[in-house]
């Protein structure tokens, strides 16, 4: 679909509409090859609804949605979302209660969530290790992964959303419920990730400018639906457009590469 062969994904125009709720309002959004997101905004922005369109689990309204060069409504959803590696809340809490850490991970070779009778390769299982390996968490591979603190399942989640070697990497809220340690060992993780030249494409979904990874090259504002703000992350994470998207005044600070905002 995309004139460029490396347009990973080509939003034009987009509403969505839910009943009387406009969900998103005409937004336009494109994202380069090996670019570096976080989409922020507050409760209710839209990010949710714009992260589903991206992970081809929904169509929109109006206006047309471009994911790796194809275009949602025609095309197989199914063969294009092993192309799109996804974190969320809701797929952690699916995973069952007796997996395994290692089998968490791996049977995202099948897109499956829960380990039966489905047969992997050698080098699936090598793939699995290394990814917990490289977050750090290669020691827990025989736990159970509902005994894991929050800060290992989100390690073990995006290790699986790595799995299949995407060219899209979603991460919808990847800190939420996160205490401060926790949060920091995951940023410094995200971080490493943005630095790497062959991790994919990467979109980070989150409230907060504290959660930022420094390496993250781009920034995308949502409100009430809509673009506020879009473009190099220096450009679109200001006091000026924080305030816009949250409705409330605020002063930006940026040290080491991090944000900080509070109140004005």
């Amino acid at each position: 679909m995309s004139e460029s062969t490396d347009q990973v994904i080509d939003i034009r125009d987009v509403v969505v509409r839910r009943g009387e709720n406009t969900l998103l309002d005409h937004v336009d959004w494109q994202v380069e090859l090996d670019e570096r997101w976080v989409v922020l905004g507050p409760n209710g922005a839209g990010k949710t609804t714009l992260s589903n369109l991206v992970a081809a689990r929904s169509h929109p309204t109006s206006g047309t949605v471009g994911i790796l060069g194809e275009r949602l409504g025609k095309v197989d959803v199914f063969e294009l979302r092993p192309r799109i590696g996804l974190s969320t809340a809701a797929l952690s809490e699916a995973i069952p209660f007796d997996e395994t850490v290692a089998d968490a991970v791996v049977t995202a070779a099948w897109a499956v969530l829960g380990r039966g009778r489905e047969q992997y390769e050698a080098m699936d299982e090598i793939r699995a290790h290394g990814l917990l390996e490289q977050f750090g968490i290669d020691a827990l591979a025989e736990r159970r992964y509902s005994t894991l603190s929050e800060g290992e399942r989100k390690r073990v989640q995006i290790a699986r959303a790595l799995m299949t070697d995407p060219e899209i990497l979603l991460l919808d809220e990847p800190a939420a419920g996160l205490d401060l340690g926790a949060r920091e060992r995951l940023v410094t993780t995200l971080s490493e990730l943005a630095y790497d030249a062959d991790a994919p494409t990467l979109v980070m979904v989150t409230h907060h400018v504290e959660e930022i990874p420094p390496g993250f090259t781009h920034a995308l504002l949502l409100a009430d639906g809509a673009v506020v703000a879009s473009g190099l992350i220096d450009d679109v994470i200001t006091a000026s457009n924080l305030s816009k998207t949250f409705a409330t005044e605020l002063r930006l600070d940026k040290i080491g590469g991090r944000f900080t905002a509070r109140a004005a």
